[in-house]
Order: structure tokens, then sequence, then C-alpha cells
């Protein structure tokens, strides 16, 4: 039975109330100034108490001598300073009965050495007191829907859904413009560190919990509690995917993730068959993993591998095909009865085996709306590939070919091309299952930031759309095992 969201580790420490903030101080250079900076930025509403020996106000916020002066327990202790200094901060934080910190500092475990020593102390200090925490060796944590963005890069945009802990800071921080070119966002993003005391599975834990994680992602280069991931995810599974990235199984990749966090991997074939158990969806890459999150938190789930594929370019449809096949998806001729109803949109030059290529048709429009709709009410299917291309020039272009110029053939194209976005949304809303587009086009195309802002899945490529695919149909594969006990 899953705990209530509040008695999981991490509710208070991406949850704050009141932070007591060690290592910031009026030198914009510093590292805990910035990560204050970032937590200010974001529009914290809690309480902030930098703790500094000399200065009175860091960032125009009053300062406190020592952390047992505060008028207040805070919820959690942001520790960002030398690491021979840590275990004292630590003591004296519990002494005020402070119960959460994210350290920071880095200079424990993965040095080795006296290192090894002073990560050993400081989680006997948290044990004295009761106290968890994340790191030591971390990049922080961000939750936007609480407005605690606790990392050195700024978090721009809206807040999202996927959750992510990460065994590596960069993959949460360094993520959050990348996930912005697809119009998605953290619902919270943890990076753990050393796991010194909160680790892996005290993550899976909270983000099963949280009501605003739809899918939760996780960059693995090892997993110190097995059979409890295990137990855990599979507990998670049946309710909420997740998607893992796991690196180390190789001898380059050991070397590395030792070196970075002290921790010791294991061999590939190990790792695939805990996530099987598990019921967590392996990825190869971290671009393929947020491909998964998207599709898998925006999409249906597929009720079986069978799939037709829509396009009016050959190529596209031919690679989505190759790779829909590769990945062990079926593509099934299209039915007798859709077959009918599509005579009145396909003209003779397309063709209607799957994938379903248009080429041009009387009425291109019909592409984005009589098409699609035709194909996905197909009861031989049980989810849609569909290439997207919607150049914002033609539309201009064809409307220059009414004589309509300048900028009311701007404002035209535009609101043609918001329109049409909307009907593929509103066509895609009524059914239940996955309809995933692929384009060469970005967010910088009007048409494809409207889908994606409408919550239409639209992946860079037909191998990412194919390769998505394939994972929501294992996801619904390991589900069903699951839930049947096996």
């Amino acid at each position: 039975m899953q705990k209530p969201i509040e008695q999981t580790a991490l509710y208070r420490i991406v949850n704050p109330r009141h932070i007591a903030m060690f290592g910031a101080s009026n030198r914009f250079a510093a590292m805990g100034t910035n990560l204050l900076s970032s937590i200010l930025a974001l529009g914290f509403e809690g309480d902030i108490y930098p703790i500094h020996p000399e200065e009175d106000q860091v960032l125009k916020l009053s300062a406190y001598k020592s952390v047992l002066d505060l008028p207040v327990t805070p919820d959690l202790a942001f520790i960002v300073l030398p690491t021979a200094v840590v275990p004292e901060i630590l003591e004296d934080c519990g002494k005020k009965g402070i119960k959460q910190a994210i350290i920071v500092s880095g200079g424990f475990k993965e040095v080795g050495g006296n290192g090894i020593a002073l990560e050993k102390q400081i989680c006997d200090i948290a044990a004295r007191y009761g106290m968890r925490f994340v790191g030591p060796n971390c990049i922080g944590a961000v939750n936007p829907h609480h407005k605690f963005n606790a990392t050195y890069f700024p978090y721009n945009q809206a807040a999202g859904f996927i959750g992510m802990a990460s065994q590596s800071g960069s993959f949460i921080t360094q993520m959050f413009d990348y996930l912005s070119g697809f119009g998605l966002g953290y619902s919270t993003g943890i990076s753990v560190g050393n796991e010194a005391n909160i680790d892996i599975v005290d993550c899976l834990e909270y983000l099963g919990a949280c009501p605003h994680t739809r899918v939760i992602s996780l960059y693995i280069e090892t997993i110190r509690r097995g059979r409890e991931f295990i137990d855990m995810a599979r507990s998670i599974v049946p309710y909420k995917p997740i998607v893992a990235y796991y690196v180390g199984g190789s001898e380059g990749g050991k070397k590395a993730t030792f070196s970075h966090t002290g921790a010791l991997s294991g061999p590939d074939k190990l790792y695939d068959g805990v996530f099987r158990q598990s019921g967590v969806i392996r990825a190869n890459s971290i671009e393929e993993m947020f491909d998964f999150c998207l599709c898998l938190g925006l999409c249906p789930k597929p009720a079986g591998n069978r799939v037709l594929i829509q396009t009016h370019s050959g190529g596209p449809g031919a690679v989505a095909a190759d790779v829909c096949s590769r990945e062990g998806l079926i593509l099934n001729p299209i039915t007798t009865q859709t077959l009918e109803k599509l005579k009145q949109y396909v003209p003779h030059t397309g063709s209607t085996g799957n994938p379903i290529d248009i080429t041009y048709s009387k009425n291109s429009m019909d592409y984005y709306e009589s098409i699609p709709k035709v194909l996905i009410e197909d009861e031989a299917s049980d989810a849609m590939l569909i290439y997207f291309l919607m150049p914002g020039h033609s539309v201009r272009r064809a409307l220059e070919g009414f004589g309509i110029t300048g900028e009311k053939a701007t404002s035209q194209a535009g609101a043609f091309i918001d329109d049409q976005s909307k009907t593929v949304a509103d066509l895609i809303k009524g059914f239940s299952k996955p309809f995933i587009g692929f384009s060469f086009y970005t967010r910088e195309n009007r048409f494809i930031r409207n889908l994606q802002d409408n919550g239409v899945a639209v992946l860079p490529s037909p191998v990412r759309a194919a390769r998505a695919l394939a994972a929501m149909v294992r996801y619904t594969d390991y589900r069903k095992k699951i839930l049947a006990g096996c």
C-alpha cells in the first residue's frame, strides 16, 4: 500500500515552507548565491533564512549568524559549503530540529580517501537526529508546482508532468531548455548525488504518490537497493509508467560512473532483467527517455500492437513502417469498411496500403481532419502515427494567390494554422487510441507548436515516433503482467 505523499521522505524536501540557506553570500560568483538566486527567481513563496557568519543581509534577505538563532525551525536546510564544515553544520541543524536537508557540497565518497569517512559521519549525524537528506554531491531539486527551484539553472517554462530522479545533476538542470523545446516541463526533478541517505527508491516512492506526475523518468548509474527498487516500481507501474536510462554496463561506463558518484555499476543483462521484472521501460538515450515520457504522459495507452501510418510523403512513411516492424509492431491492411470511407478523400495517385500515403488531395485540409478521423476509427488498429507538414510560407503563398498580401496575409495565415491545429487536437481528444505525430519541423513552426501546446504528442522524426509507440506497447504489456501477478 502506497504511503500518503506527506509521509514520504522527500515531501518536505521538495515542498518546503521555510528554508535555512547555507553558503549564499553577497558574492555573486559563489555557487550558494547562484542557487539562492534560482530559488528567488521562480518566486518561492515560503521563508528563506540565509545563514552567514559575517553578513547581516544576503541578497536583501535578513541573515543569521547561526541556524540556532532562527526564530522558527525550517523544514529544509540547504547546504552549499566546504566539505570539512558540513558535518558541524548538519549537527547544528539536528539540534535545531530540522528534519530535511539538501547537501550540494561535494568531496565525499566520490573522491575516496577522507571523503568516505566524512560521508559516514554525516550519515551518522542524520541518523542520530532522525534527518533525511538528498546528496551530498548533488545539484539540488526543482518542483515548479511549488515555485521551488533549488538548482543552478533558471527554470523558465511551465510546470509539467514528468517526474525525474537522476544520479547526474546535469540531466536535471540541463534538460530544462531541452524539454521546453517540446512544450514540456518537470513536475519534480531530484538530483540524488551520492545517495548517502535518500536514494532512487525513495524518489520513486515520492513521484509515485505525486499528483502532478504522470510519468516517471530515471537516470541510473547504479541501483543500491535492488529488491526494494523492484517492489517499489511494481507497486507504481500499474497506474503510472516508469522510464529508465541506465549507463554503466560497459567498461567505460563503469569507470565513469564510479568516479562520478562512487557508484558500482552492473552488467547490462542484469539491469535488463531488473527493469523487465519491475515493469520499467528501458531507454537507450536521454532523448529517447524523454520521447517515451512525452508519449506516455500525453497519449492514451494502446490496447495492442497494431498500428496505422498516415503520410503524404513516401519516405517518412516508409521509415516509420520499417522501424515499427523492427520493434514488433504490426502494420495490418486497413479494413474494407475503412477503404470504402476513404474513397472520397484519397486520389488515384495515393496509396491505401499501410502506410496510407495521400500524396495530394482535392482538399488539402482533409489530411488533418477527415482522413485521420476515418483511420483512427478503424477497428483493426490500436494506434496511429501521422506525418505532419504545414509550412507557414505555403499557407501565406496560397493566400497571396488570391490577392491577400502584407500583414493581412500574415494574420490570416496564422489564424488558419491555429484553426487547423485545434481541429487536429480536438479530433484526437475524442478517441482512446494513441495518436503520435512526427515532423522534421520543430516548435519554431507555428503548427507544430500549437499541436504540442494543445496536448498532441509530436516527435522530430519517424524513427523516434515509432520507437516511442513501441515503448507504449511494452508498458501496456508490463502493466497487464503485473496486474495479473506475473
